[in-house]
Order: C-alpha cells, then sequence, then structure tokens
C-alpha cells in the first residue's frame, strides 16, 4: 500500500499567501485555480518532494460541510492543532528570508541535540511553521 500526506491549509487573503509562502520558504507554484470571488478555489504548491495544498476561506454561508470543521489561528486565540515542517538544505537563509518578510518568530534559529537546525515562526495569518534541516527520511536512528 502506498500512500502521501499532503498538508491542506486555508488563509483569508490566499493570492498573497501563496507569494509569500514562495518568495520566503521557496515553494513553487505546482497548481492554481483561482476563484470567482478574487480568492483561491484550490492551489497546489510544491518543496522538493513535498506538497502542499491551500484555499481561500469563504464566507460561512458558503462554506460547506469540510469548511466548517476548520478555523484559522486567529479565531481560536493565535493556536494551532497541527503544524507543517520543512525540511531545508541552507535554513539560515531561509530564516533570513523568514524575518525580512516579517515572519513572528516564536522559536528563534538554534541547533538541536538531535542534529537539526531549525526555527519555528508564525506566517502573516499565524500559521505556524517549523523549518529546519533534519530530515527523518535519513537520520540515523
Amino acid at each position: 500500500m502506498s500512500s502521501t500526506i499532503i498538508p491542506c491549509l486555508r488563509y483569508r487573503d490566499c493570492p498573497r499567501m501563496i507569494d509569500w509562502l514562495c518568495d520566503t520558504f521557496g515553494f513553487e507554484r505546482h497548481f492554481v485555480v483561482p476563484a470567482e470571488d478574487g480568492g483561491i478555489a484550490h492551489a497546489q504548491l510544491t518543496l522538493g518532494g513535498g506538497m502542499i495544498m491551500l484555499g481561500s476561506v469563504k464566507p460561512q454561508e458558503r462554506d460547506g460541510e469540510w469548511g466548517r470543521l476548520i478555523k484559522q489561528p486567529a479565531d481560536i486565540g493565535g493556536v494551532e492543532t497541527q503544524t507543517p515542517c520543512l525540511v531545508v538544505s541552507d535554513v539560515d537563509a531561509v530564516y533570513a528570508r523568514a524575518v525580512a518578510a516579517g515572519a513572528e518568530i516564536i522559536i528563534d534559529i538554534k541547533d538541536q541535540d538531535y542534529g537539526s537546525r531549525d526555527f519555528t515562526c508564525r506566517d502573516p495569518e499565524g500559521h505556524i511553521w517549523v523549518i529546519g534541516t533534519y530530515d527523518p527520511w535519513t537520520a540515523q536512528n
């Protein structure tokens, strides 16, 4: 059996966040479907062999069953129940871009006991991201 996990995120200003994620973290646009209202109906961004899917937050009356299950960090006191983790080769460069792009650094960049160098930040809409060099696929256990 083969499977793939792809995190899905929603943003109030999804077109702006697509630009921000590409410019700051290095994602590339794989597939973007604009919505009639100027938002994003569906987007796929890639980074190396990974992918995230994005969409715009819709007004509650048009949000459907799935959308009613999702809240934005700003709606629930800035907390998250999951966090995307990006594995990058040059975390210091990504850190510099994140700081320059106005990301809120929650945990500053540092070397970890388990061999990673990483940092944790919030994007402009409050989603929490962990960015580091630790790759669990190649780590020696």
